[in-house]
């Protein structure tokens, strides 16, 4: 899908083109489904009486807890900090208004409406989850001008798109404390995502604790695992904020830390350790034992007592096959029942689970690798090679969760989630069809990142991957989510996310707390390199510092996007002045960075590494700056300091310090310039 071919006309904009608050000035995300705004403002002022129509816990702690934000945000003291009950209060002028208390399941009615007239906030909503979501919504209604704070007059209807909106958190290969993945629920209620999916165990880590087989943790975890108590903690907070929380423990390979422990389980009998690297590993349980099959039944039978959630997730992804391959015992197994592969293999080994799952009251979970034509329907696939896997399983009747495209700790820039959708538009399935895919997940892969760092991998990036989940097809206009995504990245932090704050902290420890402005200025224009590439460039493992410049560059690098995006502009505004000095601000700025960031790394030495990639932006600004001059000038550049200017442009297209700098694309365009 193109998106910048096409004209940004949607409809919710054109229709309230007239009204006294413009609705480009509503910072909403995800964007509700209908917007109509009406003539007014209701004011912010210490007489907001909030009252919920009907007995609901959960929201009458969400709701005052909305009022504590809203008395943050606007220093105003209320008089009624506290919710009330039904009956409780007389002319309430805030009423949220429910049937019944929601249930925290798939396909639970999510939706909302919103009225606020200058006298009155009402949202109605068929449950307290639905009213949750709605909360969200006004909180971010929230505006100012000179006569203080005020919700602008409007009418809003609103309902998801698809009921599985979800982040993969991968708490193994790096555990993830309890208070972070309670301010990550936070951020993810606050943009409307509904399910919380933990991969607990993997080579590097099992990392929740099993009373019934101990030796789990005791051997597989380091010591850093959550107890069932904690388990119960995540489950209770979720709860209150309407989100699912999906086990998944990863059968049957990805099984190095469960090995460690019952090694008798595995297909070779070798010496297992907790694996401190990272990729695709040889370790497999073994599908042909029956004590296998004892083990993950006791197992999964005390998972599923903890976590209640209807579905349970059993990885079973990247089986590369070696060890059942060097097993004879395997092998026979596999020609006495006429198993061709392991692929037949490890459908059987699925079915097996499924029985047990089932047993359990609990519905199958699984990555593309579970797909088999001997697998029933009644499993859910969730999607990782592609959305050609998704839409061959959604046509054979299987329900499916798309995640490829969502994997945000690849470093991929906003627009290319945001572009990504379950569904396209050209997408060759029935209406039938498209109700199997549920929805999809952004997965948070954990192999480089620390609880300091994981924030700013998932935030905000996430948000707008939300409002894909969320909102209608149509709405996907990206110079327009950016906009949004940036106010709603600084409300984030009313949940104490940390994906701006700990970027300060970062930089004053990377300058061993001296001046930080020319490293911020490098960093601005820098992004930690894409896919796999950083393991593959230098070797990383469990003990490597996530402390470096990679790990304070972000992913989608704000004042190089909008450089780029300056230069395109003016290159296609008839080399507009005012724009060219735009442009010779930033090279301006960046030629003379160098200097400042060699003298703050001989008082940091941790900052050598990067000393090259800031002689790189040094040398392009200055071929920017002289671009630039040549145009304004019309003075003719000679072929050979082309080519010359050509050849720094691929060099610094190279990887530094495992980051890249993101201005080249806007750089060569100018050069292209002169030659066209």
């Amino acid at each position: 899908m193109k998106i910048y071919s096409k004209i940004f006309v949607i409809i919710f904009f054109v229709s309230n083109a007239l009204c006294a608050v413009n609705l480009e000035e509503l910072n909403l995300m995800p964007y509700p489904k209908s917007v109509n705004l009406l003539e007014g403002k209701f004011r912010v002022d210490e007489n907001i009486n909030l009252q919920v129509s009907k007995v609901s816990e959960r929201l009458k702690k969400y709701s005052d807890k909305f009022l504590m934000r809203l008395a943050n945000r606007t220093g105003i003291f209320l008089k009624n900090p506290f919710a009330a009950q039904a009956n409780l209060t007389h002319n309430p002028n805030v009423i949220f208004e429910i049937d019944r208390i929601g249930s925290v399941k798939l396909n639970e009615d999510e939706s909302y409406e919103i009225l606020i007239s200058t006298e009155k906030v009402k949202i109605s909503a068929n449950n307290d989850i639905g009213a949750i979501r709605a909360v969200e919504t006004l909180n971010q209604l929230l505006q100012s001008d000179e006569n203080g704070y005020y919700f602008p007059a409007v009418k809003i209807i609103d309902s998801p798109r698809f009921p599985w909106r979800g982040l993969m958190i991968d708490v193994s290969r790096h555990f993830i404390p309890v208070d972070v993945i309670k301010r990550n629920l936070d951020g993810m209620a606050a943009v409307k995502l509904n399910v919380l999916h933990l991969h607990l165990s993997d080579d590097q880590g099992f990392r929740v604790e099993s009373k019934i087989f101990p030796k789990l943790t005791e051997f597989g975890s380091d010591g850093d695992f959550y107890s069932q108590d904690q388990i119960k903690e995540i489950l209770h907070y979720a709860n209150d904020l309407g989100i699912r929380v999906m086990p998944e423990i990863d059968v049957p390979s990805h099984t190095t830390a469960i090995l460690t422990a019952y090694p008798e389980l595995a297909s070779l009998q070798l010496d297992y350790k907790i694996e401190r690297k990272w990729g695709v590993m040889d370790p497999t349980l073994n599908p042909t034992l029956d004590e296998t099959y004892e083990f993950l039944d006791k197992l999964f039978k005390e998972m599923s007592e903890l976590f209640e959630d209807e579905y349970f997730h059993i990885g079973g992804d990247e089986n590369n096959g070696n060890q059942w391959n060097a097993n004879p015992e395997i092998q026979k197994f596999m020609k006495e029942n006429n198993l061709q592969d392991n692929h037949p293999l490890q459908g059987y080994f699925n079915n097996r689970l499924l029985t047990i799952l089932t047993k359990y009251e609990k519905k199958m979970v699984g990555w593309d690798e579970i797909f088999h034509p001997s697998m029933p329907t009644n499993i859910v696939i969730q999607s990782w090679r592609g959305k050609a896997a998704l839409i061959e399983s959604a046509k054979k009747g299987y329900q499916t969760i798309l995640s490829n495209d969502y994997y945000i700790d690849l470093i991929q820039p906003t627009d290319f989630h945001y572009l990504n959708d379950p569904i396209p538009a050209d997408v060759s399935l029935t209406d039938d069809q498209k109700k199997f895919i549920l929805g999809g997940e952004a997965t948070m892969w954990s192999e480089m990142i620390s609880a300091e760092t994981m924030d700013s991998r998932i935030w905000p990036r996430t948000a707008a991957i939300a409002e894909r989940f969320w909102s209608p097809g149509n709405i996907n206009d990206v110079e327009n989510m950016y906009k949004r995504l940036e106010y709603i990245s600084f409300l984030l932090e009313e949940h104490d996310l940390q994906h701006i704050k700990n970027y300060d902290r970062m930089l004053r420890r990377l300058t061993n707390n001296n001046d930080t402005e020319s490293l911020r200025n490098l960093i601005a224009v820098i992004e930690p390199v894409k896919f796999y590439q950083r393991n593959d460039l230098r070797e990383q493992t469990q003990q490597t510092p996530l402390t470096r410049i990679i790990d304070a560059a972000t992913a989608d690098a704000k004042v190089a996007r909008e450089f780029n995006k300056l230069v395109d502009n003016y290159l296609n505004d008839n080399k507009n002045s005012t724009l060219k000095n735009e442009i010779l601000q930033y090279l301006n700025l960046w030629k003379n960075n160098h200097s400042e960031i060699i003298e703050v790394a001989k008082k940091s030495p941790i900052l050598l590494e990067i000393i090259p990639m800031s002689e790189n932006l040094k040398n392009i600004s200055e071929i920017g700056f002289e671009i630039i001059n040549s145009i304004s000038t019309n003075k003719k550049i000679e072929n050979s300091q082309l080519n010359s200017f050509y050849m720094e442009i691929e060099k610094c297209k190279n990887p530094i310090a495992q980051t890249e700098l993101m201005i080249v694309s806007g750089i060569e365009k100018l050069v292209k310039s002169l030659i066209q």
